[in-house]
């Protein structure tokens, strides 16, 4: 479960990378299933693979940063839309 302290920096998180990647939506904020106490950061991934390459690149320092101020391990997970057919 999250506690206060991680869903505020979740939330300005993903805001900061909303500014920069408006392309971006935010799936769900989820616990690692290795580790309950690691977030997992869902989003869609920009459509363009070099776009995805410079929210990795800036999600990277922005949650070394979380890591090492906060204690928190938060993980950007982008995930592209998967069309099936019948």
């Amino acid at each position: 479960m999250m506690n206060f302290k991680q869903k505020q920096l979740t939330e300005e998180f993903f805001q900061v990378l909303k500014i920069k990647f408006p392309e971006v939506e935010l799936i769900d904020i989820t616990p690692s299933p290795e580790d309950p106490d690691d977030l997992w950061l869902n989003i869609t991934a920009p459509p363009e693979e070099e776009r995805e390459f410079e929210l990795m690149d800036m999600a990277s320092e922005r949650t070394a940063d979380i890591l090492q101020e906060y204690g928190y391990s938060i993980l950007v997970m982008p995930t592209r839309n998967q069309v099936f057919h019948a």
